[in-house]
């Protein structure tokens, strides 16, 4: 017999005329076209790298665009040369069997299974790979889509594992999706987190909530940083102790949370402290204070125009300035304010341009809270400290100048010292 026209009964002929038996022989020619169908396998995979390396792989790196870069990166022409071993396996895997029907049938099996496997992570590279363009591209700063890329993600790998048992057990796909709708209840607690975080992250996207790179608060659950990565089930945050937090997606949803993106974007950032003064230390300005308060340089002109205005609505509704308590008078914490506003608005950093005020808040049993509103030019945390420190620094310091106290809270030395002055006494 010819062994171009049919290789197998070739050999088969030459093992039994060497007078084994049909058995074994089957067993011998099963074994010899299996290690053929090997190295065909074997070769033909080495020949598909080659050509994907020297020939596919040195096209992309000559062309101009970057996208081509990037599937090459993520191995997604490699991954396919390991799919052409498999056909060659599960093409021959009937001749190289055929007196092995059941072996046949397995290996056939395995191969049509290896495929899937392999489909499913060549299909995954080229979502990585369209996610990476995609991260390149303007749009991707504010609208990020890794939860969308990680559902895709998931329906592929059910789709390929339906597909699997499909084939291992001999089922239609349709009535597995069938038997799985019976299963919904289950389902629906075992994918509780994918769904709760694929509903979330439509509504942070679509809403333009929350995005890689915001500086986000959620005083709940401890987290006060930046959002590093977002993922369909979680969302990381850098704090800025260096620790990185990592909450449900579906949290952002369920509890409130603050996005300073705003404020990053915006003019500046906002002061927002008070000072507690003490309310026995409020009067009214006598001469020997107005005086010591005129050789302020910033005050002169709020002074010359106080009393102006104060002299002239006394004239008009006449007045009897012997008594304090009648008509108007420039009081120390008025004056105080004033001079709060002016040493503000010739402050370089702070952004006059954005709300100021130096206002009075309701008094209580600890002082009347003088609280500055304004805006500091610098954004970034640790400047932006710096320039409110230094604001209150000098504030705290004048205070005195003004006849004013601050309120505290007495303390074992102020007892002490006022014992010491009652002995004296």
């Amino acid at each position: 017999m010819d062994i171009l026209s049919d290789p197998a009964a070739w050999l088969r002929e030459i093992l039994l005329n060497a007078g084994l038996s049909d058995r074994f022989s089957a067993f011998i020619l099963a074994v010899v076209l299996v290690a053929v169908v090997l190295i065909l396998a074997y070769v033909t995979n080495l020949i598909a790298k080659f050509f994907i390396v020297k020939v596919v792989h040195r096209i992309i790196r000559r062309t101009e665009w970057t996208w081509d870069d990037v599937f090459v990166e993520h191995k997604v022409f490699s991954r396919l040369s390991h799919l052409v071993p498999a056909f060659v396996i599960w093409a021959m895997a009937e001749w190289a069997l055929a007196d092995y029907e059941k072996w046949n049938i397995a290996v056939q099996k395995i191969s049509y299974i290896y495929v899937l496997s392999l489909g499913a992570i060549v299909i995954n590279s080229v979502i990585e790979s369209w996610h990476k363009i995609y991260l390149m591209l303007p749009i991707a700063e504010h609208r990020h889509i890794k939860g969308y890329v990680q559902l895709v993600k998931i329906l592929i790998y059910i789709i390929i594992i339906l597909l699997i048992i499909s084939v291992v057990f001999k089922q239609n796909v349709t009535s597995l999706v069938v038997g799985l709708g019976g299963m919904a209840a289950v389902l629906l607690l075992i994918f509780r987190d994918t769904i709760l975080g694929f509903v979330s992250s439509i509504q942070l996207s679509a809403n333009h909530m929350v995005k890689i790179g915001d500086w986000i608060t959620i005083p709940g659950r401890g987290v006060d940083g930046d959002v590093i990565d977002m993922t369909l089930y979680t969302i990381k945050v850098r704090n800025f102790d260096m620790t990185i937090l990592t909450v449900p997606t579906y949290a952002l949803m369920q509890e409130s949370f603050q996005n300073w993106t705003g404020m990053q974007e915006s003019g500046g950032r906002r002061i927002k402290r008070a000072m507690r003064i003490e309310m026995k230390s409020i009067k009214f300005l006598d001469e020997e204070l107005k005086n010591k308060l005129y050789r302020i340089q910033i005050l002169k002109p709020y002074i010359d125009a106080k009393e102006a205005e104060i002299k002239k609505y006394n004239e008009v509704n006449g007045i009897d300035d012997s008594c304090l308590v009648n008509g108007r008078r420039m009081t120390n914490v008025g004056t105080f304010r004033a001079y709060a506003q002016a040493y503000l608005s010739s402050h370089p950093k702070v952004n006059t341009d954005m709300t100021f005020m130096v206002r009075h808040l309701p008094p209580d049993e600890k002082g009347l809270p003088l609280e500055i509103y304004v805006f500091c030019k610098h954004k970034e945390w640790v400047a932006f400290e710096s320039v409110q420190s230094d604001i209150f620094d000098h504030l705290l310091a004048v205070i005195p100048e003004f006849g004013l106290r601050l309120f505290e809270f007495p303390t074992g030395d102020d007892r002490v010292a006022r014992t010491s002055d009652e002995l004296s006494e």
